[in-house]
């Protein structure tokens, strides 16, 4: 018999960890090649883990709500090995593997060891468990324990996870004193009492529903943002009108043609990229007091899921596609994150997003930003409406589509003028479309 290292795998640019969610086998099922063995979760996207091998599985090293990093072994699973007296460690690296029974099981022994150390919960004075990542950082940080008992955990059981740890930690340097920083000779700090919580107020016939994880991490997102950002707002009005009936001539031959839905959103995400490429100060993010400026438009696209959830998959390099190619990426991601079908990469690198309310019947809408992001647009829905028209004749009342853009951009950086113009331009985009272009 052999053994295989099943390996949590990279999964794309800037993933170094996911947390396990659930094992879908058993120690002792028997399992196929490319059958899922665990479901994993990375920030927003959840995604299977597969084996590689035929084989049963004998040894499984995390639990769920841990927290694993790219590379490590999760699980162990036997194999059918090559002429039955020789056993052999399957190793997913260019390692030599031992020779003979003796050295393989010795290695696996000590591999299995490490990991379940590395995986076992660390536990306080109260019982209270933390994963190893969690400890890791309050280490890190010089939290000490008893500070470190005092946070409010909003994993499994009250646990703390990582999400706790860093809202924690941005909020600690506007406490007075931290337990790490007394003197080694004074007497032990008083336990930090966790901030008391209003009772929940149930009525009968009242139903309490359980945030889901992705839930809690979007509460987390916005909650994160609105601390960090001075949230400031410009409204504009487009008329849309050409771009309206232009959409009409042509939708019906392009989807025969390329076997795409013509939607809305494409052809506004072209004027965003634009307005980006003449405003390269709006496709910045902030660290500390330093402002990134991004070389590449990466436009995130906010999708709802039918959850009630929200997504943000991210079209790459989007000042660089045609009307054509920019169509294909909008249906492929809005489709893959109504599926659940999202890749970690696909909602990785974003540096400006795009929202459509308009979608649900909003006129306008005040966007949050998404984090580490200065700005978010807002598209709302188009209306029929009666518009004063100017020609050279004089005056004229007629009927046109018209639709607010509702720009939201961090006051820390993009001043009034800047927000104002960056708007003012997508709306000069959207304006003069030429109703006569050919695709």
């Amino acid at each position: 018999m052999a053994r295989f290292e099943l390996k949590l795998p990279k999964m794309g640019e800037s993933v170094a960890e996911a947390t396990i969610t659930s094992w879908l086998k058993e120690v002792g099922d028997t399992i196929e090649a490319d059958e899922a063995v665990l479901e994993i979760a990375t920030d927003k996207v959840d995604s299977e883990v597969p084996s590689e091998v035929d084989g049963v599985l004998v040894e499984v090293l995390f639990n769920v709500d841990d927290v694993v990093q790219v590379g490590q072994t999760i699980a162990i699973i036997e194999t059918e090995g090559e002429g039955g007296a020789t056993t052999e460690t399957v190793k997913q690296d260019n390692s030599p593997v031992p020779e003979t029974e003796a050295e393989a099981v010795k290695e696996v022994s000590k591999t299995v060891e490490v990991a379940q150390q590395a995986a076992a919960p660390i536990t306080s004075n109260d019982d209270r468990f933390y994963s190893p990542l969690v400890k890791n950082m309050a280490k890190a940080e010089g939290i000490s324990q008893s500070e470190l008992d005092a946070i409010t955990g909003t994993g499994k059981d009250g646990r703390v996870t990582k999400n706790d740890m860093v809202a924690y930690l941005e909020n600690r340097s506007s406490q007075p004193a931290k337990a790490a920083a007394q003197p080694a000779t004074s007497a032990p700090a008083p336990k930090q009492q966790a901030k008391p919580q209003a009772p929940m107020q149930v009525a009968a016939g009242d139903e309490v529903i359980e945030m889901t994880r992705m839930g809690k991490i979007i509460a987390h997102h916005m909650v994160e943002s609105t601390q960090t950002s001075a949230h400031v707002q410009s409204f504009i009005e487009a008329d849309v009108t050409n771009i309206w009936n232009w959409r009409k001539k042509v939708k019906d031959s392009f989807a025969k043609r390329e076997g795409q839905n013509l939607t809305f959103t494409p052809i506004f995400m072209e004027a965003i990229a634009k307005a980006l490429r003449d405003h390269p100060m709006m496709n910045i993010s902030v660290q500390g007091d330093k402002i990134i400026k991004k070389k590449n438009i990466n436009l995130g696209m906010a999708a709802a899921l039918p959850d009630g959830n929200l997504i943000v998959p991210v079209i790459k390099n989007a000042d660089q596609l045609n009307l054509v190619g920019m169509t294909k990426q909008v249906n492929d991601l809005a489709g893959r994150a109504r599926d659940g079908k999202l890749a970690p990469d696909d909602i990785q690198g974003g540096t400006y997003t795009v929202t459509n309310v308009g979608t649900f019947g909003s006129i306008m809408g005040t966007p949050v930003i998404n984090q580490p992001q200065v700005g978010i647009l807002a598209l709302g829905a188009i209306r029929k409406v009666p518009a004063v028209i100017e020609t050279p004749e004089g005056d004229f009342i007629g009927i046109r589509y018209k639709m607010y853009l509702s720009h939201s951009y961090d006051h820390r950086v993009v001043n009034g003028a800047l927000g104002g113009q960056f708007v003012k331009s997508v709306k000069d985009y959207l304006e003069s479309w030429d109703k006569n272009r050919e695709i």
